[in-house]
This record gives C-alpha cells, sequence and structure tokens, in this order.
C-alpha cells in the first residue's frame, strides 16, 4: 500500500478543490444574480459535513484531515486579513458624514432596533445554545452585536448591480451601512475585549489600550502614510508600496491582536488610515493586487467555516430555532431602518427596498460568527444557525428589490415611483464593484473572485 502523501500536498490539493469549485458556483450564482459571497459561502457548506458529510466514507475529513487545518487557518486568516485591510480602504470616512441627520438616526436605529432584539433572543437562547464557560452577558452582548451587523462590501456590489447607485435609496443605503459597519466593528472589539479578559481592571485596560491604538494611527500612522504613498507613487514604485501596503497591514494586526482585540481590527483600521487621494493612482494599483492575492487566499475562509457547520446535527427542533433566528434578523433590520426611513418621506415600496439592502449581512457577518466561534463564544449549533442565517439574509436581497419594482441594472432609474436621482458627490461611477472609493478593479464588492 502507498504511503499517504505529505502533509503540505494535502493542503495545497485542498486549496486547488476550494479553487476550482468556488469558481464553478460563482458563475452559477452570477447566473441566479447571487452576489459572489452567496456562493462561496454555499460551497463551503457543501464541502463540510452538511452535505458530503452525509455520503459514506466520512469524505469531509478525507479531503480536509484534522492535521491539515492548522494550516488551513492561517492561509485562510491571510485572505480574511488582506480583505479587512481592503474593507477599510473601500470604507472613505468622507460617507459616514452622509446626508446629516436622516442618516444618523436610521443608522443609529438599524443598529439599536436589531441590536436589542437580537440580544432579547440571546437571553432566551443563553441556557441551550451558549458555552458553558461564556457568562450570560458576554453572550448577550456578542449575539446582539451579530444580529445587528450590515454588509457594507456586499451591500455596494448590490447597489451596483441593481442600477441604484446615484438613487435616493442606493446613497442613503450605502452611507448608512458604512455608519452601522464602524458601530459594529467598535463594539465588537469591546465584546470581545471583555470576553477575553480576567474581570473588569483587565477589560478596561484593554479598551484603553484599543482606544490609543486607534488614535495613534489616525494621528501619526496616517500623516506618515501620506507622504510615504506619495512618494513611492512619484517614483511609479509599485513593488515598494506594495510591500508597504502589505506589511503595514500585517504590523497593524498583529498591534490589535497583541492588544487584545484580534487581528482583523487591525487590518480593518489600516485600510481606514490609507490616503484616499492617492487611490485613483499608483495605490488603486496596489489595492487591486492585493485584491488578487486576497481572492486566492479567502475562499479557504469559507471551507475553515462551512466545516464547522453541521446543518444535521440541528435536528427538527433547530428547525423552530432557525425560523426564531431568521425573523428575529430581519424584523430587527426592518424596524429600525425600513419604518424610519417611511416616516422621513419614502414610500413603503422604496422603504421596503431599503430594508432588504440594510439586511444583507454576507462576508461582514461570517466573520464575527467566525471570531465568536474561535473565541468559544457560541455553541458550535448556534454557529450553524447564524451561518444559514447570513447565507439567507444575503440571498433574498436581490430577489426582494426584484419583486419590489426596485431593480435598475441596465440603467440609472428614471425620475418615477418615488424614486429620485441624487447627484452624487463624486459622480455616477464612483461606487464600484469594490465599494466607494472611486476605484473599480473589475472584481466584487464582497470578495474578489477566485
Amino acid at each position: 500500500m502507498a504511503d499517504a502523501p505529505p502533509l503540505e500536498s494535502i493542503v495545497l490539493a485542498d486549496i486547488a478543490i476550494v479553487l476550482l469549485a468556488g469558481t464553478a458556483m460563482v458563475k452559477l450564482g452570477k447566473r441566479l444574480r447571487q452576489p459572489p459571497v452567496v456562493a462561496e459561502i454555499t460551497v463551503g457548506l457543501m464541502l463540510g459535513p452538511s452535505l458530503l458529510g452525509l455520503l459514506p466514507g466520512n469524505i469531509p475529513h478525507r479531503l480536509f484531515p484534522g492535521e491539515a487545518l492548522p494550516m488551513l487557518s492561517v492561509i485562510a486568516q491571510v485572505g480574511l486579513v488582506l480583505f479587512m485591510f481592503l474593507a477599510g480602504l473601500e470604507l472613505d470616512v468622507a460617507v459616514l458624514r452622509g446626508d446629516g441627520k436622516s442618516v444618523s438616526t436610521i443608522a443609529a436605529l438599524s443598529m439599536a432596533v436589531p441590536f436589542g432584539l437580537g440580544a432579547g433572543t440571546a437571553a432566551l437562547l443563553y441556557g441551550r445554545y451558549a458555552p458553558h464557560a461564556v457568562s450570560h452577558a458576554v453572550f448577550v452582548l456578542y449575539m446582539g452585536t451579530a444580529f445587528s451587523i450590515t454588509a457594507f462590501p456586499v451591500l455596494a456590489r448590490i447597489i451596483r448591480d441593481g442600477g441604484l447607485s446615484r438613487t435616493r435609496i442606493g446613497t442613503l443605503a450605502m452611507a448608512c451601512a458604512a455608519v452601522c459597519d464602524v458601530l459594529a466593528w467598535c463594539l465588537l472589539a469591546v465584546v470581545v475585549a471583555v470576553a477575553q479578559s480576567d474581570g473588569i481592571a483587565q477589560s478596561a485596560s484593554v479598551i484603553a489600550w484599543a482606544a490609543a491604538y486607534g488614535v495613534a494611527m489616525f494621528l501619526i500612522v496616517q500623516p506618515l502614510l501620506r507622504r510615504v504613498v506619495a512618494s513611492l507613487a512619484s517614483h511609479g514604485d509599485h513593488g515598494m508600496l506594495m510591500i508597504t501596503v502589505v506589511s503595514g497591514t500585517f504590523l497593524s494586526s498583529c498591534a490589535s491582536a497583541w492588544i487584545g482585540i484580534h487581528a482583523i481590527f487591525g487590518a480593518f483600521v489600516f485600510g481606514m488610515v490609507m490616503p484616499r487621494e492617492a487611490l485613483s493612482g499608483l495605490l488603486g494599483q496596489v489595492a487591486a493586487s492585493v485584491e488578487r492575492v486576497s481572492g486566492l487566499f479567502l475562499p479557504v475562509f469559507f471551507i475553515v467555516t462551512g466545516l464547522s457547520v453541521d446543518i444535521g446535527a440541528l435536528g427538527w427542533a433547530g428547525l423552530s430555532v432557525l425560523l426564531l433566528v431568521v425573523v428575529t434578523a430581519v424584523a430587527g433590520k426592518f424596524a429600525g431602518a425600513a419604518f424610519p426611513a417611511r416616516l422621513l418621506g419614502m414610500s413603503w415600496r422604496e422603504a421596503g427596498a431599503f430594508g432588504a439592502l440594510m439586511n444583507t449581512r454576507g462576508l461582514t457577518e461570517i466573520v464575527i460568527l467566525e471570531i465568536g466561534r474561535e473565541l468559544g463564544l457560541i455553541s458550535g449549533r448556534m454557529f450553524t444557525l447564524m451561518v444559514l442565517m447570513a447565507l439567507l439574509t444575503t440571498v433574498v436581497a436581490s430577489p426582494m428589490l426584484r419583486a419590489l419594482r426596485m431593480w435598475y441594472p441596465d440603467s440609472v432609474p428614471p425620475v418615477a415611483g418615488g424614486v429620485l436621482p441624487q447627484p452624487s458627490r463624486k459622480g455616477p461611477d464612483h461606487v464600484s464593484e469594490a465599494g466607494t472609493s472611486g476605484r473599480s478593479t473589475g472584481h466584487t464588492a464582497d470578495r474578489p473572485n477566485p
């Protein structure tokens, strides 16, 4: 009998399987008018115990043996950190100012209402679905945060694909999602700090260090980056700028992990402090290169996630809990976003479309859930339920927009039915596939294609 292949060979074969399966599913997803993240989450579930695990021979374990998972997790972490840098880069801080009180009010409600409903649901489920070592307060705070997420990158892709970039709904949704994204990451950082610390004193210390880190990044690192990027761009030094961006992302991730708030926060903040004025030049080309590298590594993240999702383990009783989770998630966003939008003058059709957009969760939700699973904040069954909720709420966004006749893929919609095109500060083409920075790399918003 031949010897078993070396572990490195198994990992390389696993990556090839993931890339090929992901590419096939993304093409199918495009035909169904779904963002690529939907297809990639589905691939992760299919290759895990939820589908392949139903067949004889323990196929998921043979394809992805336990000893290969640490190496796959490292590769997934590299892709994830680079993605979070790009997410921060796309999140133009100028958008957060939005349209004044309308954005502030709706953004606050679209976070607070789902957070409250999610926290209440978590309190009901704590006894059966929380790990024994997690306190009631930490579980409720974490779950409230997870329920309140809106995925800014995938929302940008849906708005662009639906021709809503210059409409009242599109611009308001982008601004509100940007605010929600920042608030959610800040809140999650606090929850992680509390969960990983021993007592109030250590929690306060972690939060204080995190605040000092954020201040240093914006007041010290950002001006330095502006000078470095300008100098390298003036010389056309693509290679050195690429090294600066990637090294800076990894070092910032290392700093945030050392503080105790997880590595992805450092990558996200480093993306936020990059100079936006350079995106139209060499930095935009470097960002496109980083996007392609992330596109090769990040699909592994979905497999690592999918191997932890076992739909069959939920049982019939789990279906009722899944229904509760999905209804809570959808109702929270609609109550927090659609109803206030209606009160601010939108028609019911517009408000419904706005609520559907704010319900998109995508990869951002999966990242937050993976952090919770990694830190032991949620059980395996709760992780499975929340991943399914993220998938379902993202899947229904585009069909709901088409059902409400708010889908204009070929052109900017006319002034009709209460849809009022709004002048964009950056022009009609500046909500690109990758977000709001004004660059278009030819890749998807939630993540580049594999």
